[in-house]
């Protein structure tokens, strides 16, 4: 049985993989769809975004609550670069996401507006991976959200991991 409940930085830590996953599975797909010229990229780059968006808005929003307490001390500034990338992130998936259906929804097909999905997409990855950067610099360099203590390895339950 659980003693604890999940903190906001489990929770955050457990889902901010999904969108890092799928927004770059997303800019794979849409450059499929690009250099290959099949509809069905599209639409896969559009479920994969959609998904890759909401993700990021969840994510964000965990963030928020997991660096709740940390507006002081050696973290402030990490913690407020990260959380600055993020709100990039976002931002660009959401603009990505409506960009991306409007092409698809208005059968937009023509090339200089796919050339600016694909760099819009660019940058939305490069956005993804600055921000799990810096996250994980927060947890590996700086130790946040880790607990600094070893479990009780007397009792061998489930309770000490």
């Amino acid at each position: 049985m659980l003693k604890k409940m999940i903190s906001a930085t489990h929770f955050h830590a457990m889902v901010i993989h999904f969108p890092i996953a799928l927004i770059i599975t997303a800019f794979i797909s849409e450059l499929l769809a690009y250099y290959t010229r099949r509809p069905l990229f599209g639409h896969i780059t559009i479920f994969l975004l959609a998904i890759g968006t909401i993700g990021t808005m969840i994510a964000y929003a965990s963030g928020n609550f997991a660096g709740d307490g940390i507006e002081r001390g050696i973290l402030q500034i990490p913690v407020e670069v990260h959380e600055e990338s993020a709100l990039v992130t976002m931002w660009l998936a959401i603009i990505a996401s409506l960009l991306k259906s409007a092409q698809i929804i208005f059968r937009l097909r023509q090339n200089w507006l796919q050339l600016i999905v694909l760099m819009l997409f660019l940058l939305l990855s490069g956005s993804v991976v600055r921000t799990g950067y810096l996250g994980g610099k927060l947890v590996f360099t700086h130790g946040a959200g880790v607990e600094n203590k070893l479990p009780d390895m007397s009792e061998t339950s489930e309770e000490n991991f």
